[in-house]
């Protein structure tokens, strides 16, 4: 094997590159090294090219099962299967950042693949981005890198920033910010955070840059020693008989349309739709995919010279002016726990919450974690009627996980604590009309869905989409764009989504289309994205101000108590018989025990007390003093056998029957017969003594025993009970 390394110190870790023939079918490879951690990327780029109207691009994040030196899997399937949630997450990270910096005039596929080798205790999605820039900067296919990636992370607002934190040093923590970039500007950023005030978050980003560009530095170092020769790739073009038509015909109506028309999306596809049949009528032997890109590429040149020159947007807003906004809270379905209705504009969201008890938790088993349980799910369908649109219904794409994952992360910093309140919570948003920024809308549709099931979560939570629009030649013409809309969102050069509470930030993603944005504007982006969703924050809170006082009707309820851990085999019982048991007899639908022995109990309509009452009387301790009406169920010559409950019995002893002495114990009591009886002191405490004189002192004699007439033979033992050392010899009399 020939073999060449590079290594570099990031984060006080060892990053080694290394390049070998291991993977020389690929255009480009590397392995990369940081700490325990090792990826592998490659990098291909087909000869052929493709009639569509997009650069594709194809990236995929392989988990392997032993990169964490386990066998993992179901025990019937122990091979990966399709891709997880995780691993799809990070696969979008690595595009959202490699992507801008191709030449979207490509029509050669390409493909990056970066491989999980071996997990150590920083995370693998970071390190995969390094290597697959790598990767691409020393092939020979065209793209303008390198870019570093990095993690920063925060455990209290009072702390240092960690760089590429371990996995117990995210565990908790404040602020976690996934940052990539080149050049000192940002080209990518995930980040989720306890309520975080924006100028920590740049403090954050100011931090990562610092990091980034050390990594670039190495990039560049090992790409002049060993980076091939770029390939030239031949951009194809329209016809200049096509562009002539496009100036004669369309030119004039683009500002028009796109400005002066019914609002933005549907007159710059009227406009499209115009220009494809003028096309297909007039030069039917022009390619339609490059057709379809040259109207797309004008009209991006038209929206950006409005912002970036008039200040114009396509739906006639000023630069900061959020859409119309409308909140509702309820009143949609009676079997849904909790129902949010959201819009912003065109983009309206239903969000649909369902309750559920521990059980109902999803069990994660991935290569980074195995049986862990997840209380809170937020899920998001984009079906392709919300754009007006046919198509193909049900199943998951990279973008509907991603979406629905960003929600998830912007609500989870406010969800309640298991103690408080654990249930397990499933949200679904449904787009059913979209102009822009679902994903934004779908937090806040799920922040009304979690006050209207009752759900006391920490603070409301608003999300809001910003964009930008540059000019090439004059940078001070920037402008930042407050809650984009279609057109914006596909024509402008970033979409930044922030998503927080009144005091800070919860969630951040930002995917730009330029090479990369300076922290400085990214400062001022935070700063307007605050003012709208502090906006949106207050037309959520006058559809609903804060979350019910109590959970939906319809809905589980959930109750919790404390046992021993030395009960926990007492409730559930040989092979689980008890706690089937329990079940069966109480309805409810769901005893989970813990290790710690905490008991949740889930039910409806009465049955979770019922077998709250069962569990609490079988485990409950008993204290002298306590009163209890009794059932006898047997006679002894030394006392009677009573139970209190269905699960707990004690002995009244002869000498507790009557504050004399009785003779004879079925003179007092009978089997079947209900008696009062107080808790006495005992010195096992594993056996309840229980008194009826001290309940009822005058009950022998209203059973017509007096003193005078007790037996002068007395009981056949003395008053200690049995010979055994007070416990009857069938193990009776104990507490159970």
């Amino acid at each position: 094997m020939q073999k060449k390394t590079f290594e570099t110190e990031i984060g006080g870790k060892k990053m080694i590159a290394e390049f070998s023939d291991l993977t020389d079918q690929a255009h480009g490879s590397v392995i990369l090294r940081y700490g325990d951690t090792v990826v592998l990327a490659t990098a291909v780029m087909s000869d052929a090219t493709r009639d569509i109207d997009f650069f594709p691009l194809v990236v995929d994040y392989e988990e392997k099962f032993y990169a964490a030196g386990e066998i993992l899997g179901s025990r019937f399937q122990r091979r990966e299967g399709r891709p997880s949630e995780e691993a799809i997450l990070s696969g979008r990270i690595i595009d959202r950042t490699i992507r801008p910096l191709f030449d979207h005039g490509i029509r050669n596929e390409v493909q990056v693949v970066t491989t999980v080798l071996s997990l150590g205790d920083t995370d693998s999605d970071i390190l995969a981005v390094t290597a697959a820039s790598l990767a691409l900067a020393t092939s020979d296919i065209p793209w303008n890198g390198p870019v570093g990636a990095v993690r920063i992370a925060q455990k209290t607002a009072d702390d240092t920033f960690i760089v590429n934190p371990s996995y117990d040093d995210r565990a908790g923590s404040a602020l976690e910010l996934t940052v990539c970039g080149k050049d000192g500007a940002v080209n990518m950023i995930e980040a989720g955070g306890t309520q975080v005030e924006e100028e920590t978050i740049v403090e954050g980003l100011e931090k990562a840059v610092a990091e980034i560009t050390a990594i670039e530095n190495f990039q560049k170092k090992i790409i002049a020693e060993i980076g091939k020769e770029k390939h030239v790739v031949e951009v194809a073009h329209i016809s200049d008989e096509a562009k002539t038509l496009f100036t004669e015909k369309i030119t004039p109506k683009l500002t028009e349309y796109i400005f002066t028309g019914t609002p933005g999306k549907a007159s710059i596809n009227a406009l499209k739709d115009e220009w494809m049949t003028l096309v297909s009528e007039t030069l039917p032997e022009e390619s339609k995919g490059l057709v379809d890109a040259y109207y797309e590429e004008k009209v991006d040149e038209e929206i950006h010279r409005g912002a970036t020159h008039e200040g114009k947007r396509a739906d006639g807003r000023a630069m900061d002016e959020v859409r119309p906004l409308f909140a509702q809270a309820g009143g949609i379905a009676p079997s849904i726990h909790g129902t949010g209705i959201f819009y912003r504009g065109g983009t309206h969201v239903l969000s649909a919450l369902t309750l559920g008890g521990p059980r109902d938790a999803q069990l994660i088993d991935s290569m980074e974690e195995q049986d862990a349980a997840k209380r809170f799910m937020h899920h998001y369908n984009f079906p392709p009627f919300s754009v007006g649109e046919t198509g193909r219904m049900g199943g998951m794409n990279r973008r509907a996980i991603g979406h629905g994952a960003l929600a998830e992360k912007a609500l989870s910093y406010v969800i309640p604590e298991k103690d408080d309140f654990p249930y397990t919570i499933r949200i679904v948003s449904e787009s059913l009309a979209s102009n822009g920024s679902t994903s934004m809308a779908s937090v806040c549709g799920s922040t009304l869905a979690l006050m209207d099931a009752g759900v006391p979560i920490k603070a409301p939570v608003a999300g809001i989409a910003m964009g930008l629009m540059t000019d090439e030649k004059d940078p001070s013409r920037t402008k930042i764009l407050t809650d984009i809309q279609g057109p914006e969102d596909h024509h402008g050069d970033m979409d930044f989504k922030v998503a927080g509470t009144r005091k800070g930030v919860t969630a951040i993603q930002m995917d730009i289309k330029i090479g990369g944005i300076p922290v400085a504007i990214l400062h001022d982006a935070l700063e307007k994205a605050k003012a709208a969703r502090l906006h949106i924050l207050d037309v959520i809170e006058k559809a609903i101000p804060s979350p019910r006082a109590d959970i939906h009707a319809s809905a589980p309820k959930i109750m919790t108590l404390s046992i021993l851990e030395d009960q926990i085999g007492k409730v559930i019982g040989p092979s689980g018989k008890t706690i089937k048991k329990l079940r069966e007899d109480s309805g409810a639908s769901e005893i989970e025990i813990e290790d710690d022995g905490t008991v949740y109990i889930t039910g409806k309509n009465g049955t979770a007390e019922k077998a709250y009452e069962a569990i609490h009387a079988m485990t409950r301790e008993y204290h002298p003093g306590e009163r209890f009406e009794a059932t006898v169920i047997k006679i002894f010559d030394f006392g009677a056998l009573v139970k209190i409950n269905p699960y707990t019995e004690g002995l009244v002893h002869v000498s507790e029957l009557a504050p004399f002495r009785v003779g004879n114990v079925s003179d007092v009591v009978k089997e079947g017969e209900v008696i009062p009886v107080v808790v006495i002191p005992s010195d096992d405490p594993e056996k309840l003594r229980l008194s009826l004189k001290t309940a009822d002192p005058e009950y022998a004699e209203r059973k017509g025993v007096k003193p005078s007439e007790v037996s002068s033979r007395g009981p056949r033992r003395d008053d200690r009970g049995p010979r055994n050392g007070g416990r009857p010899n069938h193990g009776r009399g104990e507490r159970r």
